[in-house]
């Protein structure tokens, strides 16, 4: 019976839906509740996707969301060992869906669906969960292992995108453009992290900000890491264009939504980043997100939306 439901079935216009499919959508539409339940800003973000994309983009996002749920969110009861075991096997059930194209863990499906269909192999994911167990034994990072744990838990999960956004390679003339942009863009969105949950992190023993002061975070170093991810930030939006142009509002949403949170934390005293989460308020998002599709549906070439991949040249400013 597994072996049917698992097998991926033609299926004529004149049928249902095979149970194969079904269940495959059925587990994406639990990857999608997960993202809605979970982040206000991306979820904004991938509402502008094309339908297919915000599958693929929702799935990767639920997967790496699980493994933060067992590194310290609502698992964070367990011990350290039990954390381990379940964030082991959590990637070897990945695995194996990606080899065999079924699992009965629904958002492992949902995501090996997705890396199977835009080819993302382990040399992605590997990295991912190398970070993940990281943060099982808490730790004071230094500058190198910081670096480390940034490509694994956020700019590997930049080139998956990449992969989603072109259901595949990118092409050849701009892929190290597009793979460079996609990992500064992951970066950043890491670093603001870094600095809007430092209360919450240094109460789990961890940091991630090698080269605070040795008494915590100081308005001299702030600025540091606010001009470090501007840096960022800016390299990112120089390759926004030569995405496809169904996916750019998408990636400049979350974009600007990331920048205002940066520039919310650059005015904010360390002393209080040290005790308290910054955030940005719904309504201020939606706000953003508003302006940054008004302004491309307003400025964009005519040619733009018949070009599923032409590149411009307007970063984000937003």
């Amino acid at each position: 019976m597994s072996r049917k439901i698992c097998t991926q079935a033609a299926v004529s216009r004149t049928h249902p839906a095979s149970s194969a499919q079904e269940y495959t959508r059925t587990c994406q539409a639990a990857a999608a509740e997960v993202l809605a339940r979970y982040s206000t800003s991306f979820s904004l973000a991938v509402r502008t996707l094309p339908p297919v994309m915000r599958t693929h983009i929702t799935s990767i996002y639920a997967m790496a969301r699980v493994a933060d749920e067992i590194v310290d969110g609502s698992m964070s009861a367990l011990t350290s060992q039990h954390r381990l075991a379940e964030l082991n096997g959590f990637e070897d059930r990945i695995a194996k869906a990606v080899e065999t194209g079924c699992s009965a863990d629904v958002i492992a499906h949902a995501y090996a669906a997705t890396a199977r269909g835009v080819g993302i192999g382990p040399q992605m994911w590997e990295p991912f969960f190398a970070s993940m167990r990281a943060d099982i034994t808490p730790q004071v990072h230094t500058p190198e292992s910081a670096a480390a744990y940034i490509h694994g838990s956020a700019e590997v999960i930049g080139l998956m995108c990449v992969q989603a956004f072109f259901h595949g390679e990118p092409p050849e003339a701009s892929a190290a453009r597009l793979r460079a942009g996609a990992m500064a863009l992951g970066a950043a969105f890491q670093k603001v992290n870094f600095l809007r949950d430092l209360a919450e992190d240094t109460a789990l023993g961890r940091s991630y900000l090698p080269t605070a002061a040795p008494g915590g975070l100081d308005d001299a170093a702030r600025d540091d890491y606010v001009a470090e991810i501007e840096a960022d930030l800016r390299a990112a939006a120089g390759t926004i264009g030569l995405l496809p142009a169904r996916v750019r509002p998408a990636v400049r949403i979350a974009h600007a939504l990331f920048s205002e949170l940066n520039r919310k934390l650059a005015r904010t005293p360390a002393e209080q980043i040290r005790t308290q989460r910054a955030r940005v308020s719904n309504p201020r998002k939606l706000a953003i997100a508003a302006r940054v599709l008004t302004r491309r549906t307003t400025t964009a070439p005519a040619q733009d939306s018949s070009s599923g991949s032409r590149p411009d040249s307007g970063g984000d400013r937003g």
